[in-house]
């Protein structure tokens, strides 16, 4: 079943002196926050300095007396909703709906730690947003800006909701799980000569923007967040707001884009998101290999890939063939799946030496007047032949006793 919050509490408890003076239990382990400086020092170095600071209790936005729960909201809708206490059967909202919001969040003042920062995974308080939110210190939910590292389930908004299959007919309410929306419609603003100035200045205090768009000719704004999260959070902080101006505030969800660019540019960022839950997900020497940002992979090839050459690097695909080459190489003697390396030259001698006896075996049994005899080269081999045909003795002469073919003996 879904989280959903509860209407704040009405009335104050009443406590006695005693438990007045006594620290909230809330406040008993207060966040600090770090912050991370790089300074130069005299001796100009670069010194890395981790400011602490206290967080600061969040503060009630509003008198809890001054909250009325049994105050029937505007009609919205055809029909009242004693339960939900709310208006259902139609969404022509601000068509009906012309007044002013009750509260406005302030961030630089509203902001502080609660209950809900011990908690890892909590959701935003909805009525923080609204600027309505009587609890302060002992919220339940956060009382603070989205980030980008805040992530919540597809199916949930950042203050605990469900979303819908689908976005209603004014695009208004939750939103749904289908897409990723993060563009939100800002109608009904104020036209004057500075209206994008003034859309940005407000829109900013909710969250990091992404991109802006204003009609300037019918008040309208297409303003684009850097995360789902953030949009929501400032759909309901602007909801039923003004600018600089007296104005009522239209926010809805934007439709999707119908201009191609758009639509590519958001195909990319999906196909970045996914990318970088990859790189997440899998080791950090194994994304560098696929990268081509393993050290080790680039030494062997700026030592394999000159070819001999002093100061030479050769292209990808000619690096490329020559290591396809060398599988296919390797696969087709029966050897291993792995690279070859360059030996020593003590190895690469033998090697040699190694390649070039069986030719010369093969010569000289095929000559009848070769220096070593079959007999010779089969003990160079370990081993000894049973033949019974035995070659003639080498006729005896004065170069026989040296042991030598050379001419000038």
């Amino acid at each position: 079943m879904a989280e959903v919050q509860s209407p704040p509490v009405a009335e104050a408890p009443a406590v006695d002196a005693q438990a007045a003076t006594a620290p909230s239990q809330s406040t008993d382990l207060v966040p600090v926050s770090e912050t991370t400086v790089i300074t130069t020092n005299a001796e100009g170095k670069k010194v890395k300095k981790i400011i602490r600071r206290k967080r600061r209790p969040a503060r009630p936005q509003i008198d809890p007396a001054e909250l009325k729960l049994n105050e029937k909201p505007p009609p919205t809708g055809t029909t009242f909703n004693i339960w939900y206490n709310k208006w259902s059967g139609g969404d022509r909202e601000d068509s009906l709906n012309q007044e002013h919001a009750k509260g406005r969040l302030v961030v630089a003042k509203d902001t502080g730690y609660t209950k809900a920062d011990r908690t890892p995974g909590s959701y935003f308080c909805l009525f923080f947003a609204r600027g309505i939110c009587p609890k302060g210190v002992d919220c339940e939910y956060l009382h603070r800006l989205p980030t980008v590292t805040d992530i919540f389930p597809s199916s949930m908004d950042c203050f605990g909701r469900d979303k819908h299959s689908d976005y209603r007919d004014d695009m208004g309410g939750v939103g749904s799980f289908q897409r990723q929306n993060r563009t939100l419609y800002i109608g009904k603003i104020h036209v004057t000569d500075d209206i994008e100035e003034v859309v940005s200045r407000h829109a900013q205090e909710f969250g990091q923007i992404e991109r802006i768009r204003v009609l300037t000719a019918r008040g309208v704004a297409f303003v684009t967040y850097s995360t789902e999260a953030m949009a929501s959070f400032a759909k309901e902080a602007l909801a039923h707001q003004s600018f600089d101006h007296n104005e009522i505030l239209n926010v809805r969800w934007a439709t999707v884009d119908p201009n191609p660019a758009a639509q590519k540019r958001e195909a990319r960022r999906i196909e970045e998101q996914a990318a970088e839950a990859i790189r997440k997900a899998l080791p950090a020497s194994y994304i560098a290999e696929i990268e081509g940002r393993d050290p080790e992979a680039r030494k062997r090839r700026k030592v394999e890939g000159s070819f001999g050459l002093p100061g030479y690097e050769a292209p990808d695909d000619v690096w490329y063939a020559k290591e396809k080459a060398e599988w296919q190489q390797a696969k087709e003697l029966g050897a291993p799946d792995q690279r070859l390396m360059l030996e020593g030259g003590d190895a690469q001698e033998e090697d040699e030496y190694a390649a070039i006896m069986p030719q010369q075996q093969e010569a000289s049994a095929s000559n009848g007047n070769a220096i070593l005899s079959s007999s010779t080269l089969a003990a160079l081999k370990g081993y000894t032949t049973s033949s019974t045909v035995k070659k003639p003795a080498a006729v005896a002469g004065p170069l026989v006793g040296y042991g030598s073919d050379d001419d000038s003996e």
